[in-house]
């Protein structure tokens, strides 16, 4: 069955609309010395001057705008001028409490379709004059795996590694938590491994597209998917797995880079890795 778009396309046009509201929300404000007060107690050291929901602000509105920490701080204090009871902080203090954001996605208790994939994110653009001109600095990259909820259209899990680390090693780190009715995955995932983390969290037939010249090996987890490949024929195998559906992670990687950019601005690798974490937390 093809898969049919059933959104209410004027209730997610205003989704979309709200969701500009929301990067400028400052409602954390009404509650700012209540969450301090909870923060601070039995806190050992100095206290927090500034509670947690004001940070993610800070940490949203640094990675949506694309402000240096030092204008960032000069943005709060003209917005302070706006908003009674707004504090700024000072740049420092910015730079340690954004880096130290904790940051989650909730994690669905019923069993859902995923799609899984993985993307890009550059490192820098600074050598792009010193590769053209010298042929110098190896152009690098960070990769972003997420695995979608195909009917929300929002990431569930998510992982960040060098460019090094191939994608089916990261889909028992993605899908470990996850109740799977069914993932889908390109042919990047159709390993052995893959298939075998799959039957081990009960789905026997995953929706992972075959490779064309793919062979039959008796006795191994991802026999009987290449047997069900070969006998329906990729348009019908796609149309079983509803397979249209896996361009959920595509699209998600494509609003991401719309909004934040493909580019991280952080030069260590801890940075980096925060910094593509708030990405996709904010945004989902």
């Amino acid at each position: 069955m093809t898969y049919q778009d059933k959104r209410d396309w004027r209730e997610y046009n205003a989704q979309i609309v709200k969701r500009g509201w929301f990067y400028l929300s400052t409602d954390f404000v009404k509650n700012w010395d209540e969450e301090l007060k909870k923060m601070n107690k039995n806190k050992n050291g100095h206290p927090y001057r500034y509670p947690e929901t004001f940070i993610q602000f800070c940490g949203l509105t640094y990675t949506f705008l694309h402000l240096p920490y030092r204008q960032l701080e000069g943005f709060l204090q003209a917005l302070s001028g706006f908003v009674p009871g707004l504090k700024s902080a000072n740049y420092t203090t910015l730079w340690q409490r954004i880096a130290d954001l904790e940051l989650n996605i909730p994690i669905p208790d019923n069993e859902i379709v995923v799609a899984v994939n993985s993307t890009g994110m550059k490192v820098t653009s600074r050598g792009d004059w010193m590769r053209e001109k010298h042929g110098v600095e190896r152009k690098r990259w960070i990769k972003v795996h997420i695995a979608v909820d195909v009917k929300t259209r929002r990431p569930i899990t998510f992982e960040i590694t060098d460019e090094r680390v191939t994608d089916q090693e990261m889909v028992k780190p993605l899908l470990n938590d996850i109740k799977l009715e069914d993932p889908l995955m390109d042919g990047a995932y159709d390993k052995e491994e893959v298939f075998k983390f799959m039957k081990e969290k009960g789905v026997a037939m995953p929706g992972i597209k075959i490779r064309k010249n793919a062979i039959v090996k008796a006795g191994t987890e991802r026999a009987d998917s290449v047997l069900e490949f070969k006998k329906y024929g990729y348009d019908s195998w796609r149309k079983v797995h509803q397979y249209g559906r896996r361009w959920a992670a595509e699209s998600v990687f494509s609003a991401i880079k719309r909004i934040f950019g493909e580019t991280v601005r952080a030069t260590s690798t801890e940075g980096m890795f925060g910094e593509i974490r708030r990405m996709l937390t904010f945004w989902s």
